[in-house]
């Protein structure tokens, strides 16, 4: 596959951001253990979550913290990336991908990723990994002043997020 922004600088794809999160569904205890596991890989504190709607089958209240995320830019999401792409032998399916390039996986055991080491007193978790792709330009749409919309030229698709995950971060996309 040709990559569509061999010619223009301005076109090439790059990592926004990598979210990391782990959806514990309790608090207390094993939400604190969740966010220690993510502070022992990434290096930052992590950010709790709320129940955003009271679900009596599973025991949540709304306002409850039920999970633990952790967002990453620049150059430590880039390292954070290939480390979690081992855990799942950097493979991703088709489906995995949205409109506009980004792509999210699973890890089913945190103990997966190389480095992480398993601790009696922590027990294992799995993660949700999110990465989301921008061109250039695409801060635009989120500063605060002289805001303006990205138009869908510009944004990223599916098939040129796929070759970039291919080309540049290893990937093999299946199915």
């Amino acid at each position: 596959m040709e990559e569509p922004w061999s010619e223009n600088p301005m076109l090439r794809p790059r990592i926004r951001s990598v979210v990391l999160n782990i959806a514990v569904g309790t608090g207390g205890e094993s939400l604190q253990k969740a966010a220690q596991v993510l502070e022992e890989l990434t290096g930052q504190k992590p950010s709790f979550r709320k129940a955003k709607r009271t679900i009596k089958d599973f025991g949540i209240r709304k306002g409850m913290p039920i999970a633990v995320m952790v967002t990453l830019r620049g150059k430590k999401a880039e390292e954070i990336l290939n480390r979690v792409a081992e855990a799942v032998k950097r493979t991703i399916k088709a489906s995995s991908f949205d409109r506009f390039g980004n792509f999210a996986f699973g890890i089913k055991e945190h103990i997966d990723i190389p480095g992480m080491k398993y601790k009696a007193e922590i027990g294992v978790y799995g993660m949700d990994v999110i990465v989301s792709l921008e061109r250039p330009g695409g801060r635009v749409a989120r500063r605060r002043i002289k805001r303006s919309r990205i138009p869908l030229r510009h944004r990223l698709t599916k098939e040129e997020g796929i070759i970039y995950a291919q080309k540049y971060l290893n990937f093999k996309v299946v199915g």
